[in-house]
């Protein structure tokens, strides 16, 4: 450790030997998070060798024809999983392209001195709840109070824009769409927490700097506050992003399990997470190859969006 003491003109420096205590503990604390490291990585690798053994044989029989066919029928043994895949990316986007603007503009709300301060704190406190009910329990409510308030609106969509392919089928029931309002609901918490941390750690400097030049308080969000805090707040997005991709328990619950291919997001549909907590339970021979084929299509999904998100956030980090 080295001391500097400004004495006028001189500095003095102090150099202070570390113990032998002091360098042990750096030590052992580097051996630990190392071990740690490198038990996290094992366990990715190995799920991913059993995953990837477990979906070889339907590899082998399908190939890339798998991710295209959507039939699945265990009487005939054809599987195909392009029905829980295009639920799964219709899903994930439309809830991240819903949660975007909410959350961010909520962030917004709670940084900036746009409202009294304990309303800010209430609504921070919200979130912060909201991100702690069970997705049991939202997948409950979503049956019992969201999907009855909505269908009238949904069944107006249906009658007057059913020429649209999207809202060619009449709501019944449970379907893409409230799985899809379900699921901004459980990334909206995410994408407000961290787009606020982001707002936070922008210095005041940067602000007192904008309104001193004359900018408004709207202008000096949009140009100075979120570029700054874009690479924090893409982040964030592509985290929800990750998060709407493998969710499981309040989509299968809400979003109807129909194996049968519909464009319609008023339809019921299917998505990946929801198909392999529904079959393989009871599934056997080559249906759980096919199973394990989606899983590990499942992984590689969001592996890419991980991929994209260190790209984007490494981008914009140099960029702003």
């Amino acid at each position: 450790m080295v001391l500097i003491v400004n004495n006028g003109h001189s500095s003095q420096f102090l150099n202070k030997k570390r113990t032998s205590s002091e360098r042990l503990i750096d030590e052992g604390f580097k051996r630990i998070a190392v071990c740690m490291a490198t038990i996290v990585g094992g366990l990715l690798l190995a799920i991913f060798i059993v995953v990837f053994s477990g979906a070889f044989e339907s590899m082998s029989r399908y190939g890339l024809e798998f991710m295209v066919i959507s039939e699945w029928n265990p009487v005939t043994d054809q599987y195909g999983a392009f029905t829980a895949i295009y639920g799964t990316i219709l899903t994930s986007l439309a809830s991240i392209s819903i949660a975007l603007p909410l959350g961010v503009g909520t962030a917004i709300m709670i940084t900036e001195d746009i409202l009294p301060l304990k309303l800010r704190k209430l609504i921070g406190l919200m979130i912060e709840l909201l991100a702690a009910i069970p997705s049991v329990v939202l997948g409950l409510w979503a049956i019992f109070v969201m999907e009855p308030f909505l269908r009238p609106f949904l069944s107006g969509l249906h009658t007057n824009f059913s020429w649209i392919p999207f809202l060619s089928t009449k709501p019944i029931g449970p379907g893409i769409a409230p799985a899809i309002l379900i699921l901004v609901i459980m990334i909206l918490p995410i994408v407000t927490s961290i787009s606020r941390d982001s707002l936070n750690q922008v210095p005041q400097k940067l602000r007192e700097a904008a309104y001193g030049i004359g900018a408004t308080r709207w202008t000096a969000i949009f140009h100075v506050l979120l570029p700054a805090a874009i690479s924090g707040i893409t982040g964030g997005v592509l985290l929800a992003l990750g998060r709407a991709l493998g969710e499981t328990m309040a989509v299968t619950m809400i979003i109807g399990n129909s194996l049968n291919f519909n464009w319609s997001i008023l339809a019921p549909g299917n998505t990946i997470s929801s198909m392999l907590a529904n079959q393989f339970g009871e599934a056997d021979g080559s249906q759980v190859s096919s199973l394990m084929y989606a899983a590990f299509i499942l992984m590689i999904l969001t592996l890419v969006v991980n991929i994209l998100a260190q790209w984007l956030v490494k981008r914009l980090s140099l960029k702003y």
